[in-house]
């Protein structure tokens, strides 16, 4: 039988904003070789192959070049399917078993918020070629579990980067994440980018799993845990988020934007 596959655009209310994900359910586990030509196919930041299981679904995670082992936006994704595809109640919470652990989705009005782990960062010397390759003065360096923070002076810095991604994808980390305070004008309380050009993704729209390590670091800076964030790539999203403990509370939304089908040959390819 041929698989849905549904393409959706999260961290936004509307439609060609936020960030793409294609979300494909599965009726049981596939190879990883398979999911990643999907991927390649799909050509977006992340897909996301969900298998049902008694408490949740499995879910795993691949750009076009590599599998990954945390993603915020392909997440909300999904549970978003999950719910407008009547594959959970509307009440029902969307319960995920990732390489990253157990994530969960909890329905709040036209809000999806995910529970995730904390991932602060730990100050660190910029690799060699990093600072260069930003072409910013940075205020501050530090290192999560997966990618380099780059903290820089103005929202206009890291609104006008023009990275050089070839140099960016010599760092050793899923990605480099650059920040800065909000300018104060658009009740967001910091703006971010995120370059990851040695996961398969130059410059992801909006990085659920990078407010991570964002969320404590500026909870920590501006003395608040619930913040209210921005990613300013060019299609943009909005995310409000709650550090509880060792956890990160994501609320973004997400609309379908595309269904299609993946063919019988496909399958067995």
């Amino acid at each position: 039988m041929p698989i849905r596959i549904t393409q959706v655009d999260s961290f936004t209310d509307r439609p060609f904003a936020g960030n793409p994900a294609a979300v494909c359910i599965l009726p049981e586990a596939a190879e990883p070789a398979w999911m990643l030509n999907v991927a390649r196919e799909m050509n977006l930041a992340e897909t996301a192959f969900l298998v049902p299981q008694r408490d949740g679904y499995d879910l795993r995670w691949f750009t076009p070049a590599v599998e990954v082992d945390l993603c915020g936006h392909a997440t909300l994704a999904s549970a978003h399917v999950l719910w407008e595809d009547g594959h959970l109640k509307p009440t029902e919470q969307a319960r995920f078993h990732t390489k990253g652990g157990l994530l969960t989705a909890d329905r709040r009005d036209t809000w999806i918020e995910l529970d995730f782990p904390a991932t602060p960062p730990a100050v660190a010397s910029p690799p060699a070629g990093l600072l260069e390759a930003l072409g910013a003065r940075a205020t501050f360096v530090g290192r999560s579990r997966f990618d380099y923070l780059v903290e820089v002076e103005t929202e206009a810095t890291v609104r006008g980067l023009t990275p050089d991604l070839t140099a960016v994808s010599r760092v050793d980390a899923r990605g480099v994440i650059v920040t800065s305070r909000s300018n104060g004008k658009s009740g967001h309380d910091f703006v971010s980018r995120f370059f990851a050009p040695q996961s398969g993704v130059p410059e992801d729209p909006v990085t659920g799993s990078a407010h991570c390590a964002l969320a404590p670091y500026w909870s920590a800076k501006l003395g608040k845990t619930e913040l209210v964030a921005y990613q300013a790539s060019p299609r943009g999203g909005e995310l409000r988020l709650r550090l509880v403990g060792d956890r990160v509370k994501i609320g973004g939304q997400a609309v379908t934007v595309l269904r299609g089908e993946l063919t019988t040959d496909s399958l067995g390819a």
